[in-house]
């Protein structure tokens, strides 16, 4: 019989990338959000409304359709999720579904910026500084600077970049009474990349690199690479936090030196894009997982661009979605 795969945060990048990725493959595919208009509920497969991870509900709820739909995997989609089902992963696996997250400690070093800049400084790995807004010296000398949020922090929300004092004076304007919720960090003049790992048994299997252009903090353009010098990094981050399942690294590079900025232990806004490119995060983790099949793959360095596509529902099914609220 197939496996059944569940994932959540179908209303956006991630969650749709997993979906993209498991499309045409064996598995049967469950998808999950908490927004009846989410786009990834009405992609052609088992679709169930959950609530959020902000709520007492969730975890009963999912374990619920876990064990209701006999899910053998669980990829979760969104940043918000992935505490809480790393903290209640063992209720998961006694009805018999794994869920392809970290443990709460490679999240937290993911989740907080200055934790990722003390994890890193500790292994050796080229990070630009990061330091408290507080203790920022703003005399002219140290911009221009990215000032973001501590903890969390998505598509580019509420990320600053600082050139000069005025610009400083101007966000400590914006952000008053927020400013312990901020972190600066020096700003890296070179090509930004993202890379996706797949790391299973505390073993890193496997790396793609891809540069990047951003638009409102997405990747919008991207170009396959080989580099062996950022997958040498990337690769001594991830041995060394050891993370399960997907995780990202972005970085920038300069001067023939990557500086890794931040980690996203999950599969990324870029996964749909990998695999079109021979690197399958999402099933080479499932086969694994469910079939005991290494890791294989063929990387093809490629241009790849993203554009807006349109789905089209039948108003009879969404409200059909609507009523299972």
């Amino acid at each position: 019989m197939k496996k059944t795969i569940a994932v959540t945060g179908v209303g956006g990048g991630v969650g749709q990338c997993v979906l993209k990725s498991l499309a045409n493959t064996d598995y049967n595919l469950i998808a999950l959000d908490g927004e009846p208009l989410a786009a990834g509920l009405y992609m052609g497969n088992d679709a169930e409304l959950i609530p959020y991870a902000s709520t007492e509900e969730y975890i009963p709820r999912l374990l619920s359709i876990c064990e209701e739909k006999k899910v053998s995997l669980l990829f979760p989609g969104l940043d918000a999720e992935l505490l809480q089902l790393s903290l209640n992963r063992q209720k998961f696996k006694k009805i018999g579904t794994t869920v392809v997250v970290s443990d709460p400690n490679v999240i937290k070093i993911s989740d907080d910026k200055q934790e990722t800049y003390n994890q890193l400084r500790k292994i050796g790995v080229s990070i630009p500084f990061t330091g408290p807004l507080d203790s920022f010296n703003a005399d002219g000398s140290n911009f221009p600077v990215i000032v973001k949020p501590k903890i969390g922090g998505a598509r580019s929300k509420d990320v600053y970049f600082i050139i000069d004092k005025a610009g400083w004076e101007s966000l400590l304007e914006n952000i008053k009474g927020k400013e312990d919720d901020f972190i600066v960090m020096d700003y890296i003049d070179g090509d930004e990349y993202t890379c996706g790992t797949v790391n299973l048994d505390n073993s890193c299997k496997g790396v793609i690199i891809m540069r990047r252009i951003l638009r409102s903090g997405d990747t919008h353009k991207s170009f396959v690479e080989k580099n062996d010098i950022i997958e040498q990094e990337v690769r001594k981050v991830v041995e060394s936090i050891k993370p399960f399942g997907g995780c990202n690294v972005q970085l920038r590079f300069k001067d023939n030196t990557p500086y890794i900025f931040e980690i996203n232990a999950r599969c990324s806004g870029t996964t749909a894009a990998r695999t079109l490119s021979g690197f399958n995060e999402p099933k080479m983790i499932a086969d694994y997982l469910l079939q005991g099949i290494e890791p294989a793959y063929t990387i093809k360095e490629q241009t790849i661009l993203r554009y807006w596509n349109e789905l089209v529902v039948d108003n009879d099914e969404v409200e059909k979605m609507y009523k299972k609220k």
